[in-house]
């Protein structure tokens, strides 16, 4: 039977079968309590087993990003199977890890020697409520299906930049997409999620059944359970206006100035990134991009809005076309085998835009720099009230990365560097943004979740996943 005593009264929907009796046991690593839990794991769950000598366990085994070598890795079917595979995890007492489309910088959908429960088969996109646009998305689909999904429908949802990104990892630590000033955040179009909680059961989420595990999931990341299906509002989307205007390099810190100026006065259907300093077109001398979207498909009122970015200096390339939003989404590239990627991310808030600024051209401008890409925010994240969700950064003005990839022994070496970097940084940011941080250490989880927000989380925690069993995630601690 499952453990309910830590549960207070939720709305469940019954799934059947009883998966586990020992549930309980979570934290002893006997022989005698590991065959049982493989055994149980054999009899209940119907989905793919996946260990070291499967045919696929090498494709498997690692998540986009970051490889690993975990025992066993469970693709399941439906929800039952979801529970069959949480019941293991907990009975067993191996390190626990959810993906979706595997992208997380810091590996949370792998591990070495734990459970990888892989929910690439619960991967549906159905319209549930055409005159509302209710989209009903799997927890292990992907934003490049569910845009190709909608488009037939005129209907999009903003996401991130790559196809290959799981829905539930963008979504349930922030989502700021192409859409994002217009639209706000992926969690902000969220509605209601189905959840499997660490105790087996299978809770509905919004904000009339289980409303502050709603609150928990949108920001909260994979620390209460493991979403099965997510209920979005889709909007109404056209065509848009998509592409790449690039800068000399030497006319860096105008470029940079003057479109986070103007991006404070924009149209709001307009979001833009600025990448420089990449180290594989160049390093300082890179060209200075900037990316648009601007959401809508008439010419004139996109050049309104676009004219004033090329006005910031000499123009080299110009590539801005009309596109259908899915075909804006990039494909996602896994690095060689031996390369790791290292991240740190950040919010400005407007007090601080100029320093932070000042900075990072002077980074940029310097041989060994990191890429840096700076991504506009505001708009519409910032109209949200601060604690309307667990995503705790609604005023910051800009969302900015830095990045290097390399072999282990040249990221380690490069490390001093990016750390002097960060220490004239930190002063001026405001926080962290869960999903492009490659580590999750305690000061990274203090940066996410401001002292309120980890309160809160931490309560919620202790009611959904006492044990803390979902650990492989910015981890809130139960309280």
């Amino acid at each position: 039977m499952w453990l309910t005593s830590h549960l207070s009264p939720c709305h469940i929907i019954e799934v059947g079968g009883v998966l586990c009796s020992n549930i309980g046991h979570h934290g002893r690593t006997d022989k005698t309590l590991m065959t049982s839990a493989t055994e149980n794991l054999r009899r209940d769950f119907g989905g793919d087993i996946i260990e070291p000598g499967s045919a696929d366990y090498e494709s498997a085994s690692g998540a986009m990003l970051v490889p690993g070598s975990p025992a066993y890795v469970l693709r399941p079917g439906n929800v039952k199977d979801v529970r069959a595979a949480i019941a293991f995890a907990a009975e067993s007492s191996l390190p626990l890890s959810v993906r979706g489309g595997g992208h997380s910088f810091a590996g949370f959908g792998t591990n070495n020697s734990g459970v990888v429960i892989d929910l690439g088969r619960l991967s549906g996109v159905d319209i549930i409520d055409a005159d509302r646009h209710i989209v009903r998305i799997g927890g292990g689909a992907t934003w490049g299906a569910v845009a190709d999904a909608l488009q037939p429908h005129g209907l999009a949802i903003s996401s991130g930049d790559t196809r290959s990104v799981g829905v539930g990892g963008l979504t349930l630590s922030g989502g700021i997409g192409w859409k994002a000033r217009e639209h706000g955040l992926a969690l902000d179009a969220l509605v209601a999620a189905e959840v499997v909680t660490a105790a087996g059961h299978v809770l509905r989420a919004s904000t009339d059944e289980n409303p502050d595990l709603f609150w928990a999931l949108r920001g909260g990341g994979g620390n209460f359970g493991i979403v099965t299906a997510f209920e979005f509002a889709a909007h109404p989307s056209t065509d848009v206006h998509f592409g790449r205007i690039t800068f000399p390099a030497a006319e860096l810190s105008t470029v940079l100035r003057g479109w986070a100026d103007y991006l404070r006065t924009a149209p709001e259907e307009l979001t833009s990134i600025i990448n420089f300093a990449n180290p594989f077109f160049g390093g300082p001398d890179a060209p200075v991009e900037v990316l648009v979207t601007y959401d809508g498909d008439d010419p004139e009122s996109a050049a309104a809005a676009l004219d004033p970015i090329r006005k910031l200096g000499t123009v080299t390339s110009d590539d801005v076309t009309l596109k259908p939003y899915a075909e804006i989404l990039v494909e996602g590239i896994a690095p060689p085998p031996g390369i790791r990627f290292a991240s740190r991310a950040a919010f400005v808030g407007t007090e601080s835009v100029g320093d932070v600024l000042d900075i990072l051209t002077e980074v940029g401008s310097a041989a060994g720099s990191p890429s840096i890409s700076v991504r506009t925010v505001g708009a519409a994240v910032s109209r949200v009230p601060d604690d309307a969700t667990a995503y705790a950064h609604r005023q910051a003005e800009l969302m900015f990365v830095t990045a290097t990839a390399g072999p282990a022994p040249a990221l380690e070496a490069s490390r001093p560097a990016q750390d002097t970097i960060w220490e004239r940084l930190t002063p001026h940011t405001t926080g962290a943004y869960a999903n492009f941080l490659a580590t999750a250490t305690d000061l990274d989880v203090a940066a996410v979740y401001p002292p309120e927000t980890r309160k809160r989380l931490a309560s919620i925690k202790h009611q959904f996943d006492p044990t803390n069993l979902f650990t492989q995630n910015h981890n809130i601690t139960p309280e």
